[in-house]
């Protein structure tokens, strides 16, 4: 399939021309039995202009009655240009720029990028800070989790869903907002720790959630789990094995679901996750209804983690001390010159990574996220 040329006629000929190949080799199914008559195909385009696509990609979708015979997906509607939009940009400058990759998951964007920096400075993050590092990890996986089911139901028809969801997201971003000074995109996660330590009142607004949350997750059960619509779209719907997905490289709940227990917070732990117990859902079959069961057993997992991370939070620096890497606490910079001088050079300059190669890669709430 060719996707250059000038004008886009030749994307369009060539798109027509492969497409057509595709409906040639595609056999019509019969009527059952004693109906005797055969359908014909529609061919449908999804997108990319499409409110279930928001502009991210094209689906040619070839339909016979209400079955899906054949689809092609065509990319690139949202690509950026991340990689080329860094070159030129100072380290602690690019994270704005790489949490809004996903703009659900912006902490964990800025996990892996941060992670890959701090490997190639060979720094080391205090222990308080990887900790509030997971509380905010686990907090977006939540969040991230619960627009994701919301969205679901509501194009399954359960609308009430939606709202319940997006009423629980409301108070995680309320707490973003808290450590952060902002609802998304909030730079917290730096280079060598966090921006800040956790404010007074948070960890008590922090608490009363994780307390509600598994209650309202059992409420989200019931509305879905119950409801046999649901069920009879869900079960048994695009099974996937999970050989299959392997071969595909695709990780996280999809693969999950199929009954693959990879989690690299588990696989390869990062950020102190080996201080915490907690469980990999799995599913068997690798349908529709396993992928929804795997996230929501996950809302329950994330819970356990941030409070083992609030009951063992340590003392201590909240970043860095390196001065090189971290700016200088603000007090600092009325009675140290040298403070002054580190705050003026990070500012204007940053600072400097060694030449060398880094993979750091993590568990997002999709699968696994890695910045080389």
């Amino acid at each position: 399939m060719t996707l250059t040329g000038s004008g886009g006629g030749e994307v369009h000929t060539a798109l027509t021309e492969d497409y057509r190949k595709r409906e040639e080799s595609i056999t019509l199914s019969t009527s059952p039995a004693g109906m005797g008559e055969t359908h014909e195909l529609l061919t449908l385009n999804i997108g990319p202009h499409h409110p279930s696509t928001h502009g991210v990609l094209r689906l040619l979708t070839t339909l016979e009655g209400e079955v899906v015979r054949d689809i092609v997906p065509i990319i690139g509607y949202v690509h950026t240009g991340i990689e080329k939009t860094a070159e030129d940009k100072a380290y602690w400058k690019v994270i704005p720029v790489v949490e809004r990759m996903d703009y659900l998951s912006y902490y964990f964007n800025a996990m892996a990028f941060c992670g890959a920096v701090e490997t190639l400075l060979d720094i080391e993050v205090p222990p308080r800070a990887q900790y509030l590092r997971v509380i905010h990890l686990e907090l977006n996986r939540i969040a991230s989790h619960l627009v994701w089911l919301g969205t679901s139901a509501l194009d399954l028809g359960a609308i009430s869903m939606f709202w319940y969801c997006f009423r629980e997201r409301e108070t995680c971003l309320d707490l973003f907002e808290m450590s952060s000074g902002q609802r998304m995109h909030t730079r917290y996660i730096q280079v060598g720790g966090v921006m800040e330590d956790i404010p007074v009142g948070f960890e008590q607004k922090l608490r009363q959630f994780l307390k509600v949350m598994p209650t309202r997750a059992d409420q989200y059960a019931d509305m879905l789990e119950k409801n046999q619509i649901v069920i009879e779209r869900l079960r048994g719907t695009c099974p996937v094995d999970k050989e299959t997905l392997l071969s595909l490289g695709v990780t996280g709940p999809l693969l999950r679901a199929a009954g693959e227990p990879w989690d690299l917070r588990k696989a390869h732990p990062y950020s102190s996750y080996d201080h915490f117990e907690f469980k990999i859902p799995v599913g068997t079959v690798g349908d529709n209804y396993d992928r929804y069961r795997v996230r929501q057993a996950e809302f329950y997992e994330s819970v356990k983690i941030i409070e083992q991370a609030l009951d063992g939070l340590p003392e201590g620096p909240h970043i860095t001390t390196d001065r090189k890497v971290a700016l200088p606490p603000r007090h600092e910079l009325a009675t140290s010159m040298e403070a002054l001088i580190h705050h003026f050079k990070l500012v204007t300059e940053g600072f400097r990574v060694p030449p060398g190669e880094a993979y750091y890669p993590i568990e997002g709430p999709r699968g696994e996220l890695g910045c080389f």
